[in-house]
């Protein structure tokens, strides 16, 4: 049994990475034994079931929790650390192994990509508490829902190229996030929205992305909020109006590095609530560490310090 911990579970999304991670299974377990002589492991088989494994998991005791798959996964399984807005048990640790089409958490918190290197990240790194967010949005027939995110919440651009990627998914077409995200480009100008900040009215606009990022990176890498801090208690609001498709080309590069928040349609705000109102009859998607899951309006909260991680939120790990 691991020196450090009493008792680990291991929740696995098999399908994540177009279904490579359950081909890999057996090369990730032997990676897992040679850190963690005992362990407990589960598959998930449908959406939403890593909530509720995790849940069942840290009720009997768990106190490392090690995901494995995407940021959709990953959210999944923060999820289950809570009930009725509570942490079962504020102890227990979340570590990441990333193996999804999408791992934009790991850069923040400097998981190596490698999956030794990873798995003995999560084994020998220290424990880092991070704020996580929480969003109440429009579900599905009217209803208010509550969900947790550890990354970046979006409205605009972000759902509605998350909505194209899981169409195409269905459709058993090729899904390649690049590829929706120009096909999306080429339509989508936008949406109109106001917004209040810690309970501040801010100016209304038409906005391409309006991201509320407790990390960095989303998008497959995309650098949205490079100043955002896992361990502020802040939020880094990124504001971009809308773009021709020639102007984003040309611009583009500027997200994946980070730099675009000098450019004159980008804007910076801070605070630790956000509220977020469309102004078109046109509904206004949302996304969840890269999950879509609703509409606007929603209103958005961070809890500073409440959820303990491996990794590291500022630095590197000399064992990368």
């Amino acid at each position: 049994m691991s020196r450090r911990f009493r008792k680990t579970t291991v929740i696995v999304n098999p399908a994540s990475n177009h279904g490579q991670t359950r081909h890999r299974w057996l090369e990730i377990k032997e990676a897992l034994k040679s850190f963690f002589k005992e362990f407990r492991y589960d598959f998930t088989e449908k959406p939403l079931q890593a909530t509720d494994l995790a849940r069942e998991a840290l009720k009997e005791g768990t106190e490392l929790l090690i995901g494995v798959g995407g940021d959709g996964t990953v959210n999944e399984i923060a999820n289950g650390f809570f009930e009725d807005n509570k942490p079962i048990n504020p102890e227990a640790t979340l570590g990441i192994v990333p193996s999804g089409t999408g791992c934009d958490l790991m850069r923040s918190l400097n998981i190596p990509k490698k999956l030794k290197n990873a798995v003995r990240f999560i084994s020998e790194a220290p424990n880092s508490l991070i704020d996580i967010g929480r969003v109440n949005y429009l579900a599905e027939g009217g209803k208010i829902e509550s969900r947790y995110f550890l990354n970046i919440a979006d409205f605009g651009l972000g759902g509605e190229v998350v909505r194209r990627v899981t169409e195409e998914r269905l459709k058993r077409k090729a899904s390649s996030y690049v590829k929706c995200l120009i096909e999306t480009m080429l339509t989508f100008k936008g949406h109109e929205v106001s917004l209040k900040v810690d309970d501040q009215e801010k100016a209304a606009g038409t906005y391409l992305i309006g991201a509320v990022a407790n990390g960095k990176v989303f998008g497959k890498g995309m650098k949205i909020a490079p100043k955002a801090r896992l361990n502020d208690s802040l939020f880094d609001i990124i504001l971009v109006k809308g773009l021709k498709f020639l102007e984003f080309c040309l611009q583009g590069w500027k997200l994946i590095n980070g730099s675009h928040l000098s450019y004159h349609k980008v804007s910076m705000l801070r605070g630790q609530k956000v509220e977020v109102f469309p102004l078109t009859p046109s509904p206004v998607l949302i996304e969840l560490d890269g999950e879509q899951v609703g509409t606007l309006p929603a209103s958005f909260e961070i809890i500073p310090a409440s959820l303990q991680v491996k990794g590291f939120t500022e630095r590197s790990w000399d064992g990368r």
